[in-house]
């Protein structure tokens, strides 16, 4: 019987979505997203030390995505990684609008509700992450029949995904990470979205499309500096922009960048030690 290592991951703060990202760059056999954890399986036989993991978590914390770590190895026995999945990831409500489900599992909608369909895979945005969350409200909140959206870091595809289902016309999400287009575009057909649902391998200064309704771009905060004057570049005069992917810390940081260049804020929004900013372009 195939041995497995085990590694608990416990980080502050608990970055789920952007440590899984980091880590698949090994050759894992599977990462569990818990609560307040990280749990990472990989074939013994492939010889992934616990000192690969440390350093993909030495090199989140010089980002700053994460302050501190705590990493337990543990030794198993063979196990089915799909069953041991599809038995964490959970029906999310996300308000009273938006629910988010894995294909595996039924639930009956209330009135009114609508229910997007997300298989992660290798790419994060389940909407479980409170940055996800905190997103999915204010398109909620902002987005008007007939917008045109951009999702800057698109991963799972489904903030764009959400948006068509809220009354958007079109959404383009691009990301730069080929597993993240791959199982976006499985996602989009997987609800139906793909005559309003584009998704693209490329970052933002490779597209040609402008005048964007809204803007979305759930990443981290020295991603969101870098590309600030691209994001203005892209939305139309009096659009919308929703920044997520921040610790409290960075909220002085990135409404002082993006004050400075013609935004205005309009919301923020708290949860636990993650946060979300809402703009308007001004000027």
């Amino acid at each position: 019987m195939k041995k497995f290592k085990q590694f608990i991951i416990r980080t502050v703060p608990q970055n789920n979505e952007i440590i899984s990202g980091l880590l698949w760059q090994l050759n894992l056999d599977g990462i569990n997203e818990m609560e307040n954890e990280l749990i990472v399986f990989a074939d013994k036989s492939k010889n992934i030390l616990a000192g690969d993991i440390k350093n993909i978590l030495d090199e989140a914390k010089k980002n700053n995505f994460i302050e501190t770590y705590n990493l337990i190895e543990e030794e198993l026995e063979d196990k089915n990684w799909n069953e041991e999945y599809e038995k964490n990831v959970k029906v999310i409500e996300v308000s009273d609008k938006i629910v988010i489900k894995p294909s595996f599992k039924e639930y009956q909608p209330k009135l009114g509700q609508i229910v997007i369909t997300i298989d992660p895979k290798m790419s994060f945005g389940t909407g479980e992450h409170q940055t996800t969350k905190m997103v999915l409200k204010f398109l909620e909140k902002y987005i008007r029949n007939g917008d045109k959206v951009l999702d800057v870091g698109t991963g799972t595809g489904i903030l764009a995904i959400a948006s068509i289902f809220l009354g958007a016309d079109k959404a383009l999400g691009i990301d730069n990470d080929e597993w993240c287009f791959l199982n976006g575009n499985e996602n989009v057909k997987m609800n139906n979205v793909d005559n309003k649902v584009e998704i693209r391998l490329a970052e933002i200064h490779q597209i040609s499309e402008k005048d964007f309704d809204l803007i979305t771009a759930n990443i981290n905060k020295n991603v969101l500096l870098d590309i600030a004057k691209e994001i203005k570049n892209k939305i139309k005069k009096t659009g919308i922009l929703i920044l997520s992917g921040l610790l409290i810390s960075d909220e002085e940081e990135i409404v002082k960048k993006y004050s400075s260049i013609g935004f205005g804020l309009l919301k923020k929004m708290q949860m636990d030690e993650w946060i979300s900013l809402s703009f308007r372009l001004l000027n």
